[in-house]
């Protein structure tokens, strides 16, 4: 098969790579403490022939980190990260780190996430509040205070700016290090009564859903043209002379 098949085909496979990422970045684009996707891409050299073809490597993803704007809800229990910090939350896939801080308190005290997963402290143990105490009232540094007495603090967390994201339950990531407590809070800390909403930017991503749509064309006209150009020479080289 030609080679201008195999590059066609790689620059289809990056396309689909990227609008299955916008795809996903719009549908989570009203989900709390959602982090959005995007997809890096590098150009492969074949030099296995006499002359070399570049070819368009499937991508890596990546999570952008970036902060989204906070609401405002004066929910005693809505809780907003300030600075690089995550709250943990204990999962059935593992500890996730998560700015979704849309939190509950269950019957018999525990501090859930919205998915009812437990919201840990910084050495990793769930939270449990005093359910007839009345609403919590949390400090900049977690600190959780019910009738004038402390019944715990939210853990805060930092990620390894190096570390390799993935996704995981309520809005969270998965880091490939080790995430550490953070026990400065001079750079960090949460607000209550807010929710962090989603960082995806909707205008930004409908400007790139044209840009890939009409390279996702460019493609298409290209394989087009390689087949019409394949067949005309099969065509004349089976014409007899």
């Amino acid at each position: 098969m030609q080679s201008n098949f195999y590059v066609g085909l790689s620059g289809q496979m990056t396309v689909e790579r990227r609008l299955t990422t916008i795809a996903q970045n719009i549908a989570n684009m009203n989900t709390a403490g959602y982090k959005a996707e995007g997809v890096t891409f590098d150009t492969l050299l074949s030099q296995t022939g006499d002359t070399p073809v570049a070819f368009s490597a499937e991508g890596s993803s990546f999570i952008d980190r970036s902060g989204g704007e906070r609401t405002k809800t004066d929910n005693p229990l809505d809780v907003a990260v300030q600075g690089s910090a995550w709250f943990g939350v204990k999962t059935p896939q593992g500890v996730v780190y998560t700015h979704d801080g849309r939190m509950k308190m269950s019957p018999t005290g525990q501090l859930l996430s919205v998915n009812d997963n437990p919201i840990l402290d910084a050495g990793g143990t769930g939270l449990i509040l005093d359910p007839s105490a009345g609403p919590p009232t949390i400090a900049a540094d977690g600190m959780i205070t019910q009738n004038g007495a402390q019944v715990g603090a939210i853990g805060l967390f930092a990620i390894d700016p190096a570390a390799k994201l993935t996704r995981g339950p309520d809005s969270g990531v998965i880091p490939d290090r080790a995430a550490t407590p953070i026990l400065d809070f001079t750079s960090a800390g949460v607000i209550q009564g807010f929710v962090e909403n989603s960082n995806v930017n909707p205008v930004l991503e409908i400007t790139k859903l044209i840009s890939v749509q009409h390279s996702l064309d460019g493609v298409t006209q290209a394989n087009q043209t390689a087949d019409t150009t394949l067949q005309d020479a099969i065509k004349a080289l089976g014409s007899p002379s």
